[in-house]
């Protein structure tokens, strides 16, 4: 977007000229915060009989522009900055005074009864529970519910399980995909638990957690205008540090994981189409090779693993900065917002993309779950109760000797029809707990 006019003042300036690191500005959720908040702000202090009300309403239609986004130009300054976000927070106070008109003081009026180091961290913290309810949790959603459909969908589709990587006894192909499910679903309870106390914010600790220059009644009655945001167990634990931050972005990390094991399974489940598993079949998106003629790729669960990563990534960042609280302040509060709201964007992203272009599309190859649940060896580990564990390893080691069946081996063996028909019944074997 082009600029029109610059609205910012002396002190931006100096943030531009000192910062010239990433060229990445401050994420745009926080920058819009810093609006509603200055805008709060201003009517609190009118209530409160500190600022004239003109004036004030005047600082707060400016804020509430800033809040809508009318001014994401504005907003030069490199997210590599001072560790409190004072270069954003005087930003942003200059940016609104200079839309509210004539009189308007940056510091006086606009960031009246606050400090950066109060109000910055608070549009952080405010911006990541909002932008999360909005868009991360929905997409958790949706991705969680296409497996509980494929679950629901494949729920009589025996195959082999695996672990280690090795044959094991049979499962069903819904039975793993209500796993997958029930992971993101997890994953979704992790990140809205973490929102609790993410949603506590040190707004009105001003410069050290004291409130001086602030109104007594400021704080509460911001957080009421703004409809979010809940008073700290102590403002000193608020201001200090931004633990909450950092067990939030731990929960995106677990889902991380989670959407690691799963785009792994989709991948070696769909891999083939001659000598993978072949068990799934993946939606045909685009070309998977520039030289192999046919060749498909499994382009989405790559992306996923990406993301999975960078979030991972992203998480090493946001835990040192954490630990770089001194005494009374975190001054590394920029860039734990950098990486937790590309974290909320990439995996809100990946989330959806995963669900709508690979998990809606996926396709069980039944023959081949059906021929794999009935020739893997582990399956004579429900003859164990008749046969006992010894002659059923026996059995097995014969069976993948001559590449015959555990049946055929089991009759050779003296093990009965009658039983076999019992013992290795594939369906049963998969749900031994329902009659």
């Amino acid at each position: 977007m082009a600029i029109q006019q610059e609205l910012w003042g002396s002190e931006t300036v100096k943030a531009v000229e000192n910062f010239q690191v990433s060229g990445e500005p401050v994420p745009t959720p926080v920058l819009r915060w810093l609006g509603r908040i200055k805008a709060a702000a201003a009517r609190v202090n009118a209530e409160l009989g500190l600022l004239d009300g003109e004036l004030a309403e005047r600082i707060a239609r400016a804020g509430d522009e800033v809040a809508g986004g009318e001014h994401d130009d504005q907003f030069p300054i490199d997210v590599f900055q001072t560790g409190s976000g004072t270069s954003s927070n005087m930003n942003a106070n200059e940016v609104i005074a200079n839309l509210a008109g004539e009189g308007v003081h940056a510091n006086d009026h606009v960031n009246m009864g606050q400090s950066s180091n109060d109000v910055f961290p608070s549009a952080v913290h405010l911006a990541a529970v909002d932008t999360i309810r909005a868009e991360l949790l929905p997409a958790l959603e949706r991705l969680s519910g296409a497996f509980a459909r494929k679950a629901d969908e494949w729920a009589d589709l025996v195959k082999a399980g695996r672990t280690h990587l090795m044959d094991a006894v049979p499962v069903t192909l819904g039975q793993e995909f209500g796993g997958y499910a029930a992971q993101i679903a997890l994953g979704r309870d992790r990140v809205e638990d973490a929102l609790e106390r993410a949603s506590e914010i040190p707004l009105g600790g001003t410069a050290t957690g004291t409130g001086l220059n602030t109104h007594p009644e400021f704080a509460e009655r911001v957080r009421e205008k703004l409809g979010l945001g809940e008073a700290p167990r102590d403002p000193f634990e608020a201001q200090a540090n931004r633990d909450a931050l950092v067990e939030l972005h731990g929960a995106l990390k677990v889902v991380a994981v989670s959407l690691t094991k799963i785009a792994n399974d989709l991948v070696l489940m769909g891999s083939g189409p001659r000598t993978g598993l072949v068990e799934l079949q993946l939606p045909e998106l685009q070309k998977g090779s520039s030289i192999m003629p046919g060749k498909v790729n499994p382009v989405i669960p790559e992306v996923v693993l990406q993301v999975a990563a960078q979030v991972i990534g992203n998480d090493t960042a946001i835990t040192v900065a954490g630990t770089q609280g001194a005494f009374e302040l975190n001054v590394r509060v920029p860039v734990i917002a950098r990486n937790l709201f590309d974290s909320i964007q990439i995996l809100t992203a990946a989330s959806r993309m995963l669900a709508e272009k690979c998990v809606d599309g996926l396709q069980a190859n039944e023959d081949v779950l059906r021929r794999n649940a009935e020739s893997t060896p582990a399956i004579a580990t429900a003859l164990n109760p008749h046969i006992g564990y010894d002659r059923g390893t026996e059995i097995v080691k014969e069976a993948v000797a001559s590449k015959r069946t555990i049946r055929e081996v089991a009759i050779e063996k003296g093990v009965d029809e009658a039983t076999l028909d019992e013992a290795l019944d594939l369906g049963a074997m998969a749900r031994p707990h329902e009659s």
